[in-house]
């Protein structure tokens, strides 16, 4: 009897949670630990290079991968394509039609997902260990030979659609909108990574073939893999799955871009509920200021209930559930993100609050002591947020190629944090927070949000 994938995670949900104990207890949260962990780099004849960790507590393997170039490749008039293309996938491949491809991945015990970001597409594959060369065979012939036949291209079409009709009813979406063509101009981030109705009724399986044909290629390929493998097999499993495709991509130049500053975006509806969002200049994740701006970030208001935001706008005046602050990272973009909620008549006193904690971070930085606090937060809590099952760190061994940190990333990043001064941060501060932000208010509004948008 042939057991699916749900029957034998059970079996082994024993196994499971004694490795995640393992990952817990071996890491401690403490960065030199994680030379505990070894990460090995292989490279197959073909020259695909992938990390590898051997762990053989649970029988599963698995794997993710990255192809550069995301939803920013989609061309003018044809938005939505990468995304249409990444849920078409696993629809169909070589010889087997949609149907067929399912209940083969289902007879394999396997899990295989495709996804698209603004930068990059993804893909990842959860396999057991002794069914590994059935699932693999699937994820081969997804990865190139994929059908994109007509019936599971307007099934999967009209489920998107679907979700963008149902979006343009919520004013929040509409405003988002909005929100990325003010901050973004006419810059692939400005637009809508699901397409809109019109785009998606332009595009057909060619176009679906020549964005298949663009992306999937070896050169910028960036693999991971976590569980019962060992080297040797990986080496020619990565030459099975990815041997015969191209050396080189074909993608479009992605302009740089920085959000543009100093906007008031209000975008009025009838909510019981006024969202706010302040947009500010970021760091790229590169700069050499990185960690002096996260762990800053982490003070005014990256930590969930430990942030001077926080502090000051829920705990002391109960303004708002939560609210936060936020780095955020593209390829070719950088800001600092601040997000919150609150009742329609406090918005305006809610978005001054917001100012002055944001001023006073700005002219006299963080204290000693919050900055000791943020970077035994940062380091401890690595492990728990990116380790904590075989495929969340294969995703995150994925993210450090992605970003070139190193292989030895993990064992550096603490004293890369306990490196930063508490003038570094204070830089940072006086760096990013002086600048003249973007506010969105979405929800009623009274001329007193617009005045207090500009204060300080």
């Amino acid at each position: 009897m042939t057991l699916n994938f749900a029957t034998r995670a059970r079996q082994t949900a024993v196994a499971a949670a004694a490795m995640l104990s393992f990952i817990l207890i071996t890491f401690q949260g403490l960065d030199p630990a994680y030379a505990d962990m070894k990460i090995q780099e292989v490279k197959s004849s073909s020259g695909v290079t992938a990390w590898l960790v051997e762990d053989y507590s649970v029988p599963i393997v698995a794997m993710n991968f990255a192809f550069a170039g995301g939803t920013t490749q989609d061309p003018a008039g044809k938005e939505g394509l990468t995304n249409l293309m990444t849920g078409l996938l696993d629809e169909g491949a070589g010889k087997l039609d949609s149907e067929a491809f399912q209940a083969r991945l289902d007879d394999a015990g396997a899990e295989m997902r495709f996804s698209a970001g603004r930068d990059t597409l993804y893909g990842s594959m959860r396999l057991l260990a002794d069914r590994k060369d059935e699932g693999l065979d699937l994820m081969r012939m997804a990865i190139n030979e994929p059908r994109f036949d007509k019936a599971p291209l307007d099934r999967v079409r009209g489920q998107i659609v679907s979700g963008i009709l149902a979006s343009a009813r919520d004013p929040k979406q509409a405003a988002e909108l909005k929100w990325s063509e003010a901050l973004y101009g006419n810059h692939p981030y400005a637009r809508r990574s699901e397409g809109t109705e019109q785009t998606l009724d332009t595009i057909t399986a060619d176009d679906l073939r020549a964005l298949h044909k663009a992306l999937f290629a070896r050169e910028k390929l960036t693999v991971a893999v976590v569980g019962a493998i060992d080297a040797e097999t990986l080496k020619a499993d990565l030459d099975k799955l990815f041997g015969d495709l191209p050396e080189k991509p074909s993608l479009t130049p992605v302009a740089d871009i920085q959000p543009k500053l100093g906007q008031h975006v209000h975008v009025d509806y009838p909510l019981p509920q006024t969202s706010i969002q302040l947009v500010y200049p970021g760091v790229a994740r590169n700069n050499p200021e990185f960690f002096s701006t996260v762990l800053m970030n982490q003070i005014l208001g990256g930590g969930t209930f430990s942030s001077r935001l926080f502090d000051e706008v829920r705990e002391k005046r109960g303004l708002a559930y939560g609210i936060s602050s936020s780095l955020v990272n593209y390829d070719h973009a950088s800001a600092l993100s601040i997000d919150t909620s609150t009742r329609a008549d406090k918005a305006g006193e809610t978005l001054e609050i917001i100012r002055d904690v944001v001023k006073k971070m700005a002219d006299e930085g963080p204290t000693a002591t919050e900055l000791a606090d943020a970077k035994k937060y940062l380091i401890g809590s690595y492990a728990i947020n990116n380790l904590d099952s075989s495929g969340a760190v294969a995703a995150t061994l994925v993210q450090l190629q992605l970003e070139d940190l190193g292989i030895d990333y993990m064992q550096r990043r603490g004293d890369l944090i306990n490196a930063v001064t508490l003038e570094d941060t204070k830089a940072a501060a006086r760096k990013l927070l002086a600048a003249d932000p973007s506010v969105l208010i979405i929800g009623p509004g009274p001329t007193a949000i617009s005045d207090a948008g500009h204060k300080g």
